[in-house]
């Protein structure tokens, strides 16, 4: 089978993790993979902020689970390191630009062993308060919006990979 789809194919959402460290070599590549991925107008506005200090990562999460009343226990299921995409506010592709980018970052990543899961919860609060002086502290813009967390570590289990619906795609003739 074609690597690349063979990549695609096993790519799966991991939600429990080791406490193996990802080290500085994959984590380069993962992050050259992010910064490759297209963007709108090849503006390249987005920043890549890497948080591997678990104090900061469980700060992050605690504050994200207040401000949306979660389980005090929240804590992007325990990963050893979070990537926060964020995109400038008036950027109308910046959505786009960190998908595709978290895209590649979780291709790159399952090439590697190592796996991920797309954290989505800080495009509506990053302007709260708390929330926002936490992304200032990380030196996240002001004017910049967390359009999505990759959050990557050693899986702690196999995934199952599910069957897709392959009835969505049409041909039209």
């Amino acid at each position: 089978m074609n690597p690349v789809l063979q990549n695609i194919l096993t790519r799966r959402s991991v939600r429990a993790f080791t406490d193996k460290k990802i080290s500085r070599e994959d984590l380069d590549l993962i992050l050259k993979a992010g910064i490759y991925a297209p963007s709108g107008m090849n503006k390249q506005t987005w920043q890549f902020t890497v948080i591997q200090n678990q104090n900061k990562i469980q700060e992050l999460a605690k504050a994200i689970g207040k401000s949306l009343k979660r389980d005090a226990n929240y804590n992007f299921y325990g990963p050893d390191t979070i990537i926060l995409l964020s995109n400038e506010k008036d950027n109308s592709n910046g959505l786009a630009d960190c998908s595709c980018a978290l895209q590649n970052i979780f291709l790159m990543a399952n090439e590697l062993g190592i796996g991920s899961c797309w954290i989505n919860q800080l495009k509506t609060i990053c302007d709260e308060l708390e929330i926002r002086s936490l992304l200032n502290s990380y030196g996240i813009p002001e004017n910049h919006i967390v359009w999505g967390i990759a959050v990557l570590g050693y899986p702690e289990k196999p995934n199952e990979i599910k069957p897709k619906n392959e009835s969505v795609i049409k041909f039209v003739d």
